[in-house]
């Protein structure tokens, strides 16, 4: 929990204890399913929590933005996110039924108002966003072609409507034929722990 308030020192108390909560829970749920690796549940608050955070070093989401987070799994960067961004409203998806589940019981438990989550394939989400977020979930090109009936053509934001993804490893296989207008940010711009130093964050305006 300390990680998070290192790097963003201006949350409000409801915030620091909505963080603060997602480590009870999360364990909690590991205990029946895993939705977070055994050996990585310890590291929760890096791998996950500030991993997911890493978007809201790239970009501020105003007030009203709808965000899609596709293949949530146990609500990252989802979660998270709309802990941080109360007014901003994520939409969390999976095919895996009980993942949703997990997310929802979560989501109550934290109180957060500005989170809905449904199982489902991108294949069949229609509705509109303003972001479509993902964590490791397909390679651009196959995403980038899923995602596109579900941006929205109205702008409300400092960036222009699009996808931002968290990757790992080398991208530039996947990204070359979006070369002209991708952006890739290392992780390690954000952030200073060992975990993020072969992590990226990628913005792609559709």
């Amino acid at each position: 929990m300390e990680i998070v308030k290192k790097y963003f020192s201006h949350i409000s108390a409801t915030q620091e204890a909505q963080f603060a909560a997602l480590e009870n829970l999360y364990r909690d749920w590991n205990g029946k399913i895993n939705v977070i690796s055994r050996k990585d549940i310890d590291n929760l608050y890096v791998h996950h929590v500030l991993h997911s955070l890493a978007i809201a070093k790239f970009t501020t989401f105003r007030a009203g933005t709808k965000a899609l987070d596709v293949g949530t799994g146990g609500g990252f960067p989802g979660i998270p996110l709309a802990v941080l961004f109360p007014d901003v409203h994520f939409h969390l998806i999976d095919s895996i039924a009980k993942k949703i589940k997990v997310v929802q019981s979560i989501a109550e438990a934290l109180d957060l108002q500005n989170v809905t989550a449904q199982q489902c394939r991108i294949e069949d989400e229609k509705s509109r966003y303003d972001f479509v977020l993902s964590r490791a979930v397909m390679p651009l090109p196959e995403l980038v072609k899923l995602v596109r009936k579900n941006i929205d053509n109205q702008q409300c934001n400092a960036i222009p409507n699009g996808l931002i993804c968290l990757k790992g490893g080398d991208t530039r296989k996947e990204t070359a034929s979006f070369a002209k207008n991708v952006i890739i940010q290392d992780l390690s711009n954000y952030f200073k722990e060992e975990f993020v130093e072969t992590k990226k964050i990628i913005y792609l305006p559709i």
